[in-house]
């Protein structure tokens, strides 16, 4: 079961497991405001409600977090395109291309790591890019952000709990039909 996070202005901010909710509120750091009607949490000595719903008691300051380098990461700056040929490469066929080759002492990092189609990175095998006479479209630099932090969705979908309901906009009224009068 999910349990959806609100921040201290009841705006909507992520869904997490309900054992991490349950941790955040023995932490004294959100306060339960809606609860699954059917879904219990048992010990041997107490019985909880499930949260459906909690919200943080007090206002979380934006802390700057570092963007952390990983594959996704590294694919989400380049967009998911062959940074050597511009071509769209599917997640499951991006490979990571070092701009300076690790046997000549590349690092892994943002700086020297793009993603690359598995004919791009054959054909500049172990050489610079310039030795093996290809341009590449942009310099790899690290991101300020996380990309596609964004990306939380704060509609209300069929499916979610009914108690998610008066906290999510309803995606039905962007998406849904228009009943004919």
């Amino acid at each position: 079961m999910q349990t959806l996070v609100l921040s201290a202005s009841y705006e909507p901010m992520q869904v997490v497991p309900w054992q991490r909710a349950i941790t955040l509120f023995f932490m004294d750091k959100v306060e339960v405001v809606e609860e699954y009607a059917d879904k219990h949490i048992r010990t041997v000595s107490v019985t909880l409600p499930m949260p459906s719903v909690v919200r943080f008691v007090k206002v979380r300051k934006n802390r700057k977090r570092a963007v952390k380098f990983s594959r996704q990461n590294v694919y989400a700056r380049d967009k998911g395109r062959c940074q050597y040929c511009g071509a769209p490469v599917p997640r499951h066929l991006a490979t990571y291309d070092h701009v300076m080759p690790r046997s000549r002492g590349g690092r892994t990092t943002w700086e020297n790591v793009v993603i690359a189609c598995i004919d791009c990175n054959q054909k500049k095998a172990d050489r610079t890019p310039e030795e093996a006479r290809m341009k590449l479209l942009a310099t790899p630099v690290k991101p300020k952000v996380v990309p596609g932090a964004d990306d939380f969705t704060v509609t209300y979908v069929k499916g979610m709990p009914t108690t998610w309901r008066q906290f999510l906009r309803d995606a039905t009224y962007w998406y849904g039909e228009i009943d004919p009068e």
